[in-house]
């Protein structure tokens, strides 16, 4: 019954978010609220909705004043330089924009993780999208998308878990699917210059009917002046442009420190913000007008996290998050043994998507691994094919970071889903297939 349960709310929240019945944050509150509830669990809910947020509040500071440090930090006009100069090179042209989105978030994705890969990236990239009027979610959506391929880095998470969890050497998963991230670089370009291209023909045709002042379209772009509805142009009351070396050491500093470990991340962009602030408006008016300027993101980025919170305390708490791994193995006819591989590989993507990769990875996998043994299928085969569901992972509502980039870039969360999800599938479906030509992920078993 707990399946039922489980996938009943899934399914619903899915519905709710995806139709715009309910947004992600009251859907992530009430809908597995009402579900345990129904379930039988009205005691112990409480202490179950605290648990999952006292396991995220460190994520949500950190998100919190990592918005508000690169806030400051884009008023300040610290990527002012680099925007002049990107456009300068790309001479206006969005899909010369959104073909360097992708190698910049590629590059950056080296470092494994994904609150820095989108905080680096949109800070750099979203001053020039707002320069030319291009619309942020091809921001979100490229960007994402490259750090859903790069995610499969031993020290992304998804390959240490599945190594760890099957005992298998990490080296004989990451080597050889190594062709197959090339694969997934090129085909994130190749979706970025597809992106790029549509908001070319777009912007021309916006051009071409300004003169007769259209009034904005559904994408919220202003046609007379150029703007986004709801974006923050660069002011000039914060500009400092007299600090610029000053911010770009502490920016820089402030990188390392997190890529040493120096302190726990919530601490360091907290002293970070601080410092900035310090720095740039020491006047207490300038300070508070600046939060005020950014109050909106920042609480809508922190307030989707602690109701996420809700959410994973209740599917963990429950066990319902236990009972939707334990149903993997029926959902799959014996005909389907030897292709375990494959099935595994495509039962990646939704099951990353819906429950936790720790969930998925030390819960599902070591099963599916344990029957792809009668077929000849190996540890680290198995473990292979569970990795390509990534680029669909991190547009789960379960991924703290994927909130940071909807409000870094300034797009609605579900909203950010809708348009990124076809693009996700059809990257992990390129994984899968690469995988499988590269003889990476076997077709069939050995036996």
């Amino acid at each position: 019954m707990l399946t039922v349960w489980a996938y009943g709310m899934v399914i619903a929240f899915m519905t709710l978010i995806m139709t715009r019945r309910l947004s992600p944050l009251t859907a992530l509150i009430l809908v597995p609220t009402v579900v345990g509830v129904l379930a039988g669990f009205t005691g112990e809910l409480g202490a179950m909705m605290v648990q999952g947020i006292t396991r995220l509040a460190p994520t949500g500071v950190m998100l919190l004043f990592a918005i508000l440090y690169f806030a400051v930090m884009i008023d300040a006009g610290l990527f002012a330089p680099f925007v002049r100069r990107l456009v300068s090179l790309v001479h206006g042209d969005p899909v010369r924009v959104a073909v360097g989105t992708a190698a910049l978030a590629l590059l950056v994705s080296l470092d494994g993780d994904g609150s820095t890969t989108y905080m680096i990236t949109t800070a750099a990239m979203l001053p020039l999208y707002r320069a030319l009027g291009m619309h942020p979610l091809v921001l979100a959506c490229v960007t994402m998308l490259a750090s859903g391929v790069m995610n499969i880095l031993p020290w992304g998470g998804p390959t240490a878990r599945a190594a760890s969890a099957l005992g298998v050497d990490v080296d004989d998963v990451f080597v050889p699917m190594v062709p197959v991230m090339a694969v997934g670089i090129a085909w994130t370009i190749f979706v970025a210059y597809r992106l790029g291209l549509g908001e070319r023909r777009r912007l021309e045709a916006s051009a071409a009917n300004a003169a007769a002042n259209v009034t904005p379209g559904p994408t919220g772009r202003d046609v007379a002046t150029g703007t986004w509805a709801g974006g923050t142009d660069d002011d000039a009351r914060f500009m400092r442009p007299d600090r610029l070396y000053v911010n770009a050491m502490l920016t820089l500093g402030l990188l390392v420190a997190l890529m040493a470990g120096v302190l726990p991340l919530p601490v360091l962009f907290m002293l970070a913000y601080a410092a900035a602030v310090l720095l740039n408006y020491p006047a207490l008016d300038d300070q508070k007008a600046l939060l005020a300027r950014h109050a909106g993101n920042a609480l809508a980025v922190v307030g989707l996290i602690f109701a996420a919170g809700v959410f994973t305390g209740i599917l963990s708490g429950t066990k319902m998050v236990d009972a939707m791994a334990n149903s993997v193995v029926t959902l799959v006819p014996p005909a389907l043994g030897p292709y375990l591989a494959v099935v595994t590989g495509v039962l990646s993507i939704p099951f990353t998507f819906f429950i936790s990769n720790d969930a998925f990875y030390f819960g599902v996998l070591p099963i599916l691994a344990k029957a792809g043994e009668a077929y000849g299928l190996t540890a680290a085969e198995m473990a292979r094919a569970s990795l390509v569901g990534q680029p669909v992972h991190l547009l789960s509502p379960l991924v703290p970071s994927t909130f940071l980039l909807a409000g870094l870039c300034g797009v609605e969360f579900g909203e950010h889903q809708r348009f990124t999800l076809r693009w996700a599938l059809l990257s992990a479906l390129v994984l899968l297939l690469g995988g499988v030509i590269l003889l990476v992920i076997p077709l069939v078993g050995t036996r």
